[in-house]
């Protein structure tokens, strides 16, 4: 678990880069900043960590790139102690983001591998966060309510059960589309039965699986 200033003046010019872009919050900036994302990463592709690019990292998955991660954290405007659930666990990267951000994660993974790889990975850094392995469309009913929740893969349409587990004021910020590519949603619950949906531009994700975990 090296980090080195090598690595830290890396992450700083990356920070610039995704600020130029047009992420303002300084908290997830600071995280940006402070997270070893090269560590996320198979150690062969170390070169790659801190370009401001998605990456491959197994199980058909990738490591969001760093501005997407930095947007869809943005717009969850994290406060300490929110209760959030992140649905795609991945590599990890998000997740710790948000911890960083002050929130205690609750995060699924349907993948059994990154799943094992990453609940390890996470605990060697010394951060907290309760994973799961499961179907994300399902969400995670006896956690629920979610003060926010977090969709890292391209969903084709809004979970009707994540809706149902946002506390109301709460926000749901998830991707929404097919394999060309989605838009990016920002969906507030207003009441029991009322929800305010903004867009926020186009992304591409790989695609949320439905209906099974994987091994």
């Amino acid at each position: 678990m090296i980090d080195t200033f090598k690595h830290k003046g890396m992450r700083k010019r990356l920070v610039e880069e995704v600020r130029s872009k047009g992420i303002v919050n300084e908290q997830v900036l600071a995280a940006i900043g402070k997270i070893p994302r090269h560590l996320f990463l198979d150690s062969s592709f170390e070169a790659f960590a801190y370009r401001d690019v998605p990456f491959p990292i197994g199980s058909g998955q990738t490591i969001s790139q760093p501005y997407t991660v930095a947007f869809q954290s943005q717009l969850l405007d994290i406060k300490k102690g929110d209760k959030v659930l992140e649905v795609g666990t991945g590599s990890g990267y998000q997740a710790i983001v948000l911890v960083e951000l002050g929130a205690k994660v609750f995060s699924i993974e349907r993948q059994r591998k990154l799943y094992d790889k990453t609940s390890k990975l996470i605990a060697d850094l010394g951060y907290f966060a309760k994973l799961f392995y499961g179907d994300g469309y399902k969400g995670l009913p006896t956690y629920a309510p979610f003060d926010k929740i977090i969709v890292t893969a391209g969903a084709p349409e809004v979970p009707k059960d994540l809706l149902k587990q946002l506390k109301i004021g709460g926000v749901l910020v998830i991707p929404v589309g097919g394999d060309e590519g989605q838009i990016m949603y920002s969906i507030k619950r207003i009441s029991e039965t009322d929800f305010e949906q903004t867009k926020h531009g186009d992304f591409a994700f790989v695609p949320m699986l439905k209906n099974r975990a994987r091994d």
